[in-house]
């Protein structure tokens, strides 16, 4: 069987979908593995790095796609279609994709990906079990986010982290407020106490307070109702619009107390809810920063403008979209190491084991046959009911 990874084609990713360490892992289990040339020169892997842990370095993307059974990849064509449209082209039926699909955003691109006949098996909908801790690439990147938007908002910050005692003086120590308290901001609260900052954190989930506390911040209460904030997966659930405008009433003495505000709060397959208004915004401290991760879903705060980084009140707010690209060799070593373990979990006796029985398969599994197969994708695209009208999904 061969496992094949290409380079990416959405702009400015740079991370890669296997390591040479991952193909060591592969090969080790009696699998090929061919690689497009170049592709991990990104994230600092060099094509003798690959081949000299046993992989076949090709020169041509359509005969990687041509001759692997699998193809890893970090971003799929549909979480990238306007990018991707050759390997549409390039992938047939009966071929496995694995990747981050996007599947909760854009049916049209899932469906065209679907009628390749290509079996697409979507990272992000890696259950959040103890079984499958070792595939869970959303965590493993999340964790570099966190990190990553850490170390942004401190370098655009004008003044230190830590408290400083100097015969120049004492410097106070920089205060900052995470909003979202799940693998991203579990990071960045580690990281800005690592860096000497004064660190709250706030998630509408209760249960995360002893994890924020865990790592040495304070968690901010406020009197909200949350008994429903949190789905069956963990992750948060989308509240009304009364719950976020209390949420932010409550939250903006704490958010104009502090010098750095790193927002992660996403709610999956929809637009990341506004909890940092223009008016919050102006009565933050001049110099003070916004980072916030959910840009790429519209933003948590109001005037993030996606990919830019801009100023506004005397504040600075940064609305990266794929901060952790700028990280891309140890994003993709632990990337490539999910995936390892994702292939070698779906594959036995050189052929995909059966997808039935199987909770890791049957829920990553997106695309079958023609079909778009995910129960939960089936339903939030509206397919759950029959078959989507002009549609063979």
């Amino acid at each position: 069987m061969i496992v094949g990874a290409v380079a990416e084609s959405f702009p400015n990713e740079k991370r890669v979908a296997l390591s040479p360490a991952a193909v060591k892992l592969l090969k080790g289990k009696g699998l090929d593995v061919h690689i497009e040339s170049g592709c991990g020169a990104a994230s600092g892997f060099a094509d003798d790095a690959y081949i000299a842990q046993g992989a076949k370095v090709v020169a041509d993307r359509k005969r990687v796609f041509a001759d692997a059974d699998l193809v890893c990849q970090v971003r799929t064509y549909s979480a990238g279609p306007r990018h991707a449209d050759a390997d549409l082209r390039l992938m047939r039926a009966g071929q496995c994709v694995m990747g981050f699909c996007e599947p909760l955003t854009d049916a049209r691109p899932i469906e065209e990906m679907a009628r390749t006949g290509a079996r697409a098996f979507a990272v992000e909908l890696m259950p959040r079990t103890t079984r499958a801790q070792s595939m869970d690439a959303l965590s493993s990147q999340a964790l570099v986010a966190g990190h990553r938007a850490t170390l942004l908002g401190a370098s655009l910050l004008g003044r230190m982290f830590p408290l400083m005692m100097t015969a120049a003086g004492t410097v106070p120590a920089a205060h900052v407020l995470v909003i979202g308290a799940g693998v991203a901001g579990l990071s960045a609260v580690s990281t800005a106490r690592r860096l000497g900052a004064v660190v709250s954190g706030y998630d509408i989930r209760p249960a995360v307070k002893q994890e924020v506390e865990s790592l040495g911040a304070k968690f901010l209460m406020l009197d909200l109702p949350t008994h429903n904030a949190q789905d069956r997966g963990g992750y948060a659930r989308a509240m009304d619009d009364s719950f976020y405008k209390a949420q932010r009433e409550l939250m903006a003495h704490a958010v104009a107390h502090s010098d750095v505000v790193i927002t992660t709060a996403a709610v999956p397959g929809k637009r990341s809810p506004v909890l940092i208004t223009g008016e919050m915004v102006a009565k933050m401290p001049r110099g003070s920063v916004i980072v916030d991760l959910a840009a790429e879903r519209g933003g948590n705060c109001e005037l993030t403008q996606a990919d830019r980084t801009i100023e506004a009140h005397g504040v600075t707010v940064a609305g990266p979209t794929n901060i952790v690209s700028e990280a891309a060799g140890s994003a993709s070593l632990m990337y490539a190491r999910n995936l390892a373990a994702f292939v070698l979990h779906m594959v036995k006796d050189g052929a995909v084991r059966p997808v039935q029985g199987d909770e890791i398969l049957t829920d990553t599994l997106l695309t079958d046959g023609g079909r778009i197969v995910q129960p939960r994708v089936r339903e939030i695209l509206g397919l759950d009911g029959g078959e989507k009208a002009g549609s063979q999904t």
